[in-house]
């Protein structure tokens, strides 16, 4: 069973659009997951922005790979280093701790993601 980063049972992030990197709801990882997309965050304009400006378009939707594009507002498992990256800039968006895999404290301290918890 996953665990979040409060100890306790992983629960789903988002299913409209269905996210994570297993396309499951729940931001699970696994050896293939080199990006480590353990972080359920809310997006916002800032972060869509930001992300964008480094290489990652994440409003665009790209029907072949059945990625409808994000908008404020919903729900995605996103890279914890991306995540920290936006965090260093001022616009990270904000955290359901309950939904974010244990393994983004390897990266990410959980005080830090305590600040941005929603």
């Amino acid at each position: 069973m996953a665990k979040n980063v409060l100890g306790s049972e992983l629960k789903s992030c988002c299913t409209d659009p269905l996210t994570g990197f297993l396309r499951d709801g729940f931001c699970n990882t696994n050896q293939m997951d080199v990006g480590t997309h353990v972080i359920c965050a809310t997006v916002t304009e800032d972060f869509l922005t930001f992300t964008k400006s480094r290489g990652n378009d994440l409003s665009t939707p790209y029907p072949a790979y059945g990625f409808p594009g994000l908008k404020p507002g919903d729900g995605w498992c996103l890279c914890a280093l991306r995540w920290k990256e936006a965090y260093e800039a001022g616009v990270a968006p904000p955290v359901n701790l309950e939904a974010t895999h244990e393994n983004a404290l390897e990266i990410i301290p959980l005080e830090v993601l305590q600040t941005h918890q929603h």
